[in-house]
């Protein structure tokens, strides 16, 4: 190989494997926390129906809340996705529910088992999780 062409090969290497680095965590402030922010997506459709409001309500008073009684966020949504089954695009009405925790092993359990509940409990193909590091403040 000639000199400049391995130069070139080694230059275009390097910048490929950067792009594949991680990101850094974010520098926290003085006042600030680090902690995990977790976005869970649920859908609402099953089999024979939707969830219900008191359905998501008593989901989120008997399972989330005793898993996290710090407090969590959630709101209504509309959503689509793609179904890992049958390749259709779906469209339905959603919850989205943000949980601000600790990074540790009892928390990401816990995390686990709201998602695992609700996927069993309302025969759900999945759940969305999208997992962020944030600097909170109180």
């Amino acid at each position: 190989m000639r000199p400049l062409t391995r130069a070139a090969t080694l230059f275009l290497t390097a910048i490929l494997l950067a792009g594949c680095a991680t990101l850094s965590e974010p520098r926290c402030a003085s006042n600030e926390q680090r902690l995990v922010s977790d976005l869970l997506y649920f859908g609402t459709a099953k089999p024979g129906g939707i969830v219900s409001s008191e359905e998501w309500s008593e989901f989120l008073r008997g399972t989330v809340t005793p898993k996290f009684p710090e407090g969590l966020s959630a709101w209504q949504a509309s959503g689509q996705w793609r179904s890992a089954a049958t390749g259709a695009i779906v469209s339905e009405a959603s919850h989205v529910l943000n949980l601000v925790h600790p990074e540790t092993p009892a928390a990401e359990a816990a995390v686990q088992a709201v998602v695992a509940d609700y996927k069993s409990r309302f025969q759900q193909e999945a759940v969305l999780r999208v997992k962020n590091t944030a600097c909170v403040s109180f």
